[in-house]
C-alpha cells in the first residue's frame, strides 16, 4: 500500500502544472484537502503523516490531485489562474470584475477558489457536474445582478475557508432571484463566516435543497427585500450559526417542488446549531415550511415583531425532540394583527403556528405572546405533549399526552 501510494503521488506531482496547489486524501467517501506536499511514512508504512495529521494507510482509499482554479478580484478587475484545469473543459470571460465560467467536464470534480474584493464584480458558474466553490476572504458587490450565481444543477459544496470573512451583495433592480443563487443542491461547510445582502429579492436562494453542515461558521443576512433564505425541496441544518434580520419576507422558507416524489419535499430539518431571527415585516414568518418541520437539536431565538407575523410556521406537522442535540427555543410574539389590504382578511401574530399536529417529546420551549390578540402556540390539529419543558399558551384543537 505504501509503495502504491508513493508511486501514485509521485506520478501525479510529476504531471501537475506548477500552479497546482492541493491534493485530497480520501477515506470512506469523505476527503480532506491539503496543500500538495510530500508524505512521511511511519510504522513500516502502516501510517503516514501529511499536513500534521497522521493517517492509517489501510484506511485511505486514494490520494487525488485537485482540479483547482483561483479567481482573484481586485477593484474593477478580476484575474483567473486556471491552475491545472485545462482550457479544453473550462472556459471563462472576464468583463472588468464580472467573471463568467463554463465547465463542460462531467468526469472530474472542479474546485474554484474565490478571493479578493470588488465593489463592481460578480462570479457566474455554468456546469453539469458537481463542484466545490471556496470563499477565501471574498468581498463581492455586484452592480448588475447576483454576486454569486451558480448555474449548475448538481451538488455544490460551498466552503467557507477557515478563519475568513466573506461578503456577497447583489444589485438593486436586477432580474436575479438572489445575491447568492444555486441552481442545484448546495451544501455549506467550513468555519469561515458569510454575510449576504439581498437588494433585489432574496439574499440566498436554491433550486434544490440546502444543507448547512456541522462544522460551518456563521451565516448572516442583515437585509433582504424578500426572504433571507428561499430554499426549494428542503432545508437542513446540522450545525453552525444563522443570523437573519432586515427581511421584507420570511427568514427561512422551504418550498415544495412540483414533483411530489422529491426527497423531503417542502420540509425543514434542524439537527443542531444556533438560529437567531428577527421578523419585522408584516405577515412574515421566521421559519416557514410547506410541509413537515422536524427539530431534533439546536438553539433558537426568534422575535416575531411584525403585524400578523409568525416565529415558526409549519405547513403540515411539527416535531420537536432532542434526538441529535439539546433543543432550546425562545420565541416572542410581540406583533399585532395584520389586515390584508386587498382581501381585508386578518392574521394574528403567533410564536408557533402548526397546520396539522404538533408533537413535543423533549427540549426546553419558551414562547411568550404580548402583542395585541397574539397567540403563543396555535395547533390546528392535535398537540401531543409527550415530554420536554414547555412554557407557553397553547391553543390546540385537541391535546394528548
Amino acid at each position: 500500500m505504501k509503495k502504491l501510494l508513493s508511486i501514485a503521488l509521485l506520478a501525479m506531482i510529476a504531471t501537475t502544472a506548477a500552479a497546482q496547489k492541493y491534493m485530497r486524501i480520501w477515506q470512506g467517501g469523505e476527503s480532506t484537502r491539503i496543500a500538495l506536499q510530500d508524505i512521511t511514512y511511519q510504522n513500516g508504512g502502516a501510517s503516514f503523516t501529511a499536513a500534521g495529521t497522521t493517517y492509517s494507510t489501510s484506511q485511505v482509499d486514494s490520494i487525488t490531485i485537485v482540479k483547482h482554479i483561483t479567481v482573484t478580484f481586485s477593484g474593477n478587475t478580476a484575474s483567473v489562474d486556471m491552475g491545472n484545469a485545462g482550457t479544453a473543459d473550462v472556459t471563462y470571460t472576464a468583463n472588468g470584475a464580472n467573471v463568467v465560467m463554463t465547465n463542460t467536464n462531467e468526469k472530474e470534480e472542479m474546485e474554484v477558489e474565490l478571493k479578493g474584493t470588488s465593489n463592481s464584480g460578480s462570479f457566474t458558474y455554468y456546469g453539469t457536474y458537481k463542484c466545490k466553490i471556496h470563499l477565501n476572504g471574498l468581498s463581492l458587490t455586484s452592480t448588475t445582478g447576483a454576486a454569486l450565481d451558480i448555474q449548475d444543477g448538481k451538488r455544490i459544496d460551498l466552503i467557507l475557508t477557515d478563519g475568513t470573512d466573506n461578503t456577497l451583495v447583489d444589485a438593486a433592480g436586477g432580474e436575479q432571484k438572489a445575491a447568492l443563487y444555486c441552481k442545484g443542491h448546495m451544501e455549506v461547510s467550513g468555519t469561515g463566516n458569510l454575510t449576504v445582502t439581498g437588494n433585489n429579492r432574496h439574499a440566498i436562494a436554491t433550486n434544490e435543497y440546502m444543507l448547512i453542515k456541522k462544522n460551518t461558521g456563521t451565516i448572516t443576512v442583515s437585509k433582504a427585500v424578500s426572504d433571507a433564505m428561499h430554499i426549494e425541496q428542503y432545508f437542513q441544518m446540522n450545525g453552525g450559526t444563522v443570523n437573519l434580520s432586515g427581511m421584507g419576507g420570511d427568514g427561512i422558507q422551504a418550498e415544495l417542488k412540483n414533483n411530489p416524489d422529491e426527497e423531503l419535499n417542502g420540509q425543514i430539518l434542524i439537527k443542531g446549531g444556533s438560529i437567531n431571527i428577527d421578523v419585522t415585516a408584516d405577515d412574515a414568518k421566521g421559519i416557514k415550511s410547506d410541509s413537515l418541520i422536524t427539530v431534533s437539536g439546536g438553539t433558537f431565538v426568534i422575535n416575531a415583531k411584525g403585524a400578523g407575523s409568525k416565529g415558526i410556521s409549519a405547513g403540515t406537522d411539527m416535531i420537536i425532540n432532542e434526538d441529535d442535540a439539546a433543543t432550546t427555543m425562545t420565541i416572542a410574539a410581540t406583533g399585532g394583527v395584520y389586515e390584508d389590504p386587498e382581501t381585508d382578511d386578518t392574521s394574528k401574530c403567533m410564536g408557533i403556528k402548526v397546520t396539522k399536529d404538533l408533537t413535543i417529546s423533549a427540549g426546553t420551549i419558551t414562547v411568550t405572546n404580548t402583542g395585541r390578540k397574539s397567540k403563543g402556540i396555535k395547533v390546528d390539529g392535535t398537540y401531543y405533549a409527550k415530554g420536554g419543558t414547555v412554557t407557553a399558551n397553547v391553543d390546540a384543537a385537541a391535546t394528548r399526552k
